[in-house]
């Protein structure tokens, strides 16, 4: 990307309102206007060339971004770290076994502790169904009161790194690259997109990237399929959520009950295993009992349940029916890759192969996005910033 593009893309982004996501938190897609998703995006493009043309854009000289992780993470821990350092912060990783949490400490303290000189709070909470939205806004409120009782003296913005409900960064970095890929977010409407249930040998997987997916993606005019064998329900309230979008937006919504109808003719297919809501309310309950006997034969049941679709598969065949049998395969990784990780899972070893590198560019854009959101966040002027840190040319690094 050159000088030219990435002024382009500033003039684009200084035509939208993103006015009010300063000091605002991020926590779901659809609490934020088209504006501010498309800002979002802009924003992602215009660091990423900053760093290809080898401009800093620092916007701190100090300051903390914490990340509390609640589950296991690789791609959104290490994106978070990055963008936090990308913009001048110094990353802090919250253990809870190892701080006052493990001996009682509330959340509304942990919160302000944390934040005497931060600036941004990741969060990923996943594991407990109807909790970790939850944990995040009380985290947002014990802030908010932190910073209007003069405790703190800015108020963090919280992103979410990934919850029970929604899973923000990953999908937008998922339509970011559909945008790339397709050469604009107009070429995106009308274009249909698979989001399907696969078989994995492992149940509990969250449901948010499911949710998140059809939540976001229902926005923008695209023909959105939604699939999974009987009982793999997701929460209703996003699945209604996606459906009325997807009128407003001048798109479509269907449920399938198979693979093969979701896949025909389809120009992205996102094959990702869930756990059904059902069991993921029931786990929910073990976990909180901390019945370890409870949660081993459910996982034995589920399993067994799971192995009556183990023909969910996205393989050769399926993608054959995709439009032109040329459809982007899309996953937010790891995936369960047949003969590879695992005897059988999502996705057959030959289309993982062909498009591993497309989803390594998928992920990629996912520091980008979480920097976005945090660079709308604290600064309120972003168009003149963008503009100021172009001009000024800083380099990023000095020897290369």
């Amino acid at each position: 990307m050159d000088s030219n593009q990435i002024n382009t893309l500033i003039k684009q982004f200084q035509a939208q309102n993103t006015a009010n996501m300063f000091h605002k938190d991020f926590l779901l897609t659809w609490e934020k206007t088209g504006d501010e998703l498309m800002g979002i995006l802009l924003c992602a493009q215009i660091l990423r060339g900053m760093r290809e043309n080898n401009i800093s854009p620092k916007i701190f000289d100090s300051g903390l971004g914490v990340s509390i992780f609640r589950d296991k993470s690789t791609r959104t821990r290490f994106s978070f770290a990055g963008a936090a350092s990308m913009l001048g912060l110094a990353v802090q990783e919250l253990d809870e076994t190892k701080t006052q949490v493990a001996h009682g400490e509330t959340v509304r303290e942990t919160a302000n502790m944390i934040s005497f000189l931060t600036e941004t709070i990741g969060i990923r909470d996943d594991m407990y169904l109807g909790e970790g939205n939850t944990y995040m806004r009380e985290v947002a409120s014990a802030l908010e009161e932190g910073f209007q009782e003069g405790v703190l003296p800015t108020r963090p913005t919280v992103v979410n790194l990934q919850c029970d409900i929604d899973h923000p960064t990953q999908t937008m970095a998922d339509l970011l690259h559909m945008v790339t890929y397709f050469g604009g977010l107009k070429n995106l409407k009308g274009k249909k997109i698979a989001m399907t249930w696969a078989y994995s040998p492992s149940y509990g997987k969250p449901l948010s990237v499911p949710q998140g997916v059809i939540g976001l993606m229902s926005r923008f005019g695209m023909e959105v399929s939604l699939a999974y064998p009987e009982g793999y329900t997701l929460i209703s309230d996003t699945v209604d959520r996606a459906r009325k979008q997807s009128q407003e937006s001048g798109g479509t919504f269907t449920l399938c009950s198979s693979m093969e109808e979701a896949f025909k003719d389809a120009d992205m297919v996102y094959p990702k295993s869930w756990a059904p809501y059902g069991v993921m309310e029931e786990r929910t309950e073990l976990l909180k009992k901390k019945d370890l006997a409870g949660l081993e034969e459910l996982e034995k049941k589920c399993l067994e349940n799971n192995r009556k679709y183990v023909d969910w598969e996205c393989n050769e065949k399926l993608m054959a029916e995709t439009k032109r049998g040329k459809a982007l395969y899309m996953h937010c990784l790891p995936a369960d890759i047949t003969g590879v990780s695992c005897d059988n899972g999502e996705v057959s070893k030959e289309v993982f192969g062909k498009y591993r590198i497309q989803t390594y560019k998928q992920a990629g854009w996912k520091p980008y996005i979480i920097a976005a959101m945090i660079f709308l966040s604290r600064v309120q002027n972003p168009g003149e910033a963008l503009s100021s840190m172009i001009k000024k040319g800083k380099p990023r690094s000095l020897f290369t």
